[in-house]
């Protein structure tokens, strides 16, 4: 277990010390050993130990993202460089410790040993031979692993004597949780635009002023002249001649889609003995046990006898009397391979079945569909070979089965061939004078398309948007008139009025706290509310309303609540570990500064080689 500690202790003291680059630590060269990849302040650093950070590093990463790296990857993210300077400060650690004269006695290690689980063997003792084998696989020796240990849990006593005097922040953690659990009672009501009757009407100079401030509201997008030919699976589907007998062979080899036999959800709680089983059915039955206790006293959760959505023959002797039961029983003891069990049926799903006759007309379409992506799949390679002559979408149409059309696309368009993503990507990126190139849709179908020409993104005149620039100015001056009659009705609020009296609809929360939210309100609700004075209203802006808040009550956080006092302990935690990090780090750079450190580039080079 000590062995386990000063790693993590050491591991996140190492990512701290990452950040503080690696100038002045690595110098090219260096007579090393070929085992040693340099020296660090007099001590060797070991190829091995490299290879092993990295290894561990990598397969953390694999665990996560389900692939392994590639070792060009790992460079390019910079995680070898990581990896070694984390293994680099371990070792000016190492030195600073042996310069102080810091280890610790064979006993400690070899307590450390025997106490790790990979090294126990069933009976739950240290196996010396496990050991080995184990050690073996990470290409360790004993002696390198057990230093290895010894090196770890003396950079812990080097660590605790650096970190020992840093008080706990009592004060900073108290004042921080009592910020965070105060609360407000705050009473609010939307103001919809239905406040608004009336609007002025707008001048000219309004209507101008609204088209100036809005260009992107008028402004009529790029448009692209495509011209292109395709042919889509759909087009020929019903030219594809399909035969009775197909249809039969493809139900046939997908009869479990179509034929579906009755399943029942089962659980099943599996008993030691027929003696037991019995009991526990007698004492269902009498109602002096629910089914959920005996599973309890079994010592199981109901996921652990969950069997899922079974077929009669699944359940081999127990289905018969399991599927002669009705949903919610419990049948048995019945017996199964485990032992006599207990069945509960939570639910039955009904056999099901598409007849042949049923299923035809999708089948029919299905094969047609196929057939005909078969045939545009075996057009593509003329396609590609008459654009590659210099064809041009007029001569496909003529030449082959692909059909013509032409289309205004821009961006948003969704009609026609702009229906497919393909479409949209390949018209977006096509060039005025490119040679046209085949498109595979994603349905099977191709396409072949050419850029005509771009009409450039132009602001309309204003008398031709004159109808939205009125709409907008329209929506707007509402916006305004909104929010400035809830701006009268909190300045009434705040002295004193009622929310009924304003015609408003009031709702209340009682305990809103910093890290709330009330639905229906803008995103500084709740930091407008814990900005207000008590009894202060205030109207807040939100989508084509607005809303009133008043602040009625302010509660402290009491120091003695449970959910204070657990969240102040962890503020403590943080912030003394920020601190304790911050002075470790002020340590670290001073001892990289007198520290001798020698990297044979050449040895990390070929460490990295060999990595898989």
């Amino acid at each position: 277990m000590a062995a386990r500690k000063g790693n993590k202790l050491v591991y996140w003291l190492m990512l701290g010390l990452i950040v503080l680059g690696f100038g002045g630590w690595f110098t090219g060269g260096g007579r090393v050993r070929s085992t040693d990849m340099g020296t660090v302040g007099g001590l060797e650093l070991p190829a091995q130990t490299y290879a092993n950070a990295l290894q561990a590093q990598i397969r953390q990463m694999e665990q996560q993202t389900g692939q392994r790296p590639t070792m060009e990857q790992i460079q390019a993210m910079g995680l070898d460089r990581a990896v070694l300077a984390q293994v680099v400060t371990q070792r000016v650690l190492d030195a600073e410790a042996q310069r102080l004269g810091l280890s610790v006695g064979d006993i400690r290690v070899a307590d450390a040993v025997r106490g790790t689980p990979a090294f126990q063997g069933v009976d739950g003792n240290f196996d010396r031979d496990l050991y080995r084998e184990q050690l073996r696989r990470a290409g360790l020796t004993e002696a390198s692993y057990e230093n290895s240990l010894r090196g770890d849990t003396t950079r812990t006593i080097l660590q605790a004597a650096v970190l020992g005097g840093v008080p706990e922040p009592v004060t900073y953690s108290r004042i921080l949780a009592a910020y965070s659990n105060e609360k407000r009672s705050v009473t609010w009501a939307p103001v919809g635009p239905e406040a608004v009757t009336s609007l002025p009407e707008p001048t000219d100079e309004d209507l101008q002023a609204y088209y100036d401030d809005h260009p992107d509201e008028f402004t009529a997008p790029e448009v692209r002249q495509i011209s292109y030919a395709w042919l889509t699976p759909d087009m020929i589907q019903g030219q594809m001649s399909v035969s009775d007998q197909e249809i039969q062979d493809l139900y046939n080899s997908r009869l479990g889609e179509f034929v579906k036999e009755e399943r029942r959800l089962v659980e099943r709680l599996v008993f030691p003995d027929e003696q037991a089983a019995q009991a526990a059915k007698g004492r269902l039955d009498s109602g002096d046990v629910s089914f959920d206790a005996l599973v309890e006293e079994r010592g199981l959760l109901l996921s652990d006898i969950d069997l899922g959505d079974v077929s009669r023959s699944e359940l081999d002797g127990a289905g018969d009397a399991v599927f002669g039961a009705a949903s919610g029983s419990v049948v048995g003891p019945l017996p199964t391979g485990l032992g006599p069990a207990l069945f509960r049926i939570n639910a039955v799903i009904a056999a099901d079945e598409t007849t042949l006759e049923e299923a035809t007309p999708d089948l029919r379409n299905e094969i047609a569909n196929e057939k005909a992506q078969s045939v545009i799949a075996d057009l593509r390679s003329q396609v590609e070979d008459l654009t590659a002559g210099g064809a041009t979408i007029e001569d496909l149409a003529e030449r082959t089965d692909l059909e013509p059309g032409q289309i205004d696309w821009s961006e948003g368009m969704s009609d026609g061939p702009a229906a497919y993503q393909e479409f949209r990507d390949a018209a977006a990126a096509a060039r005025e004078g490119d040679f046209p190139k085949p498109v595979d849709l994603s349905d099977g179908g191709l396409m072949v398309l050419r850029l005509d020409g771009v009409t450039p993104a132009e602001l309309r005149p204003l008398d031709e948007v004159a109808a939205d620039v009125r709409a907008g100015w329209d929506a707007q001056a509402r916006r305004e008139a909104v929010l400035a009659a809830a701006k009268a009705q909190a300045e009434a609020i705040s002295a004193g009025a009622r929310f009924e009296d304003q015609g408003l609809t009031p709702e209340t929360e009682p305990a809103l706290t910093r890290r709330g939210a009330v639905e229906g309100t803008p995103p500084d609700f709740v930091s407008t509310a814990f900005s207000l004075a008590q009894g202060e209203a205030r109207a807040l802006p939100v989508g084509d309303g607005a809303v009133v808040l008043r602040l009625d009550s302010i509660t402290t956080a009491p120091e003695d609540d449970p959910a204070v006092v657990a969240e102040r302990t962890t503020l403590a935690s943080q912030i003394s570990g920020a601190i304790s990090r911050d002075i470790f780090d002020a340590f670290a750079r001073q001892l990289q500064a007198g520290t001798e450190i020698r990297i044979n580039d050449q040895a990390v080079a070929a460490v990295n080689g060999q990595i898989n």
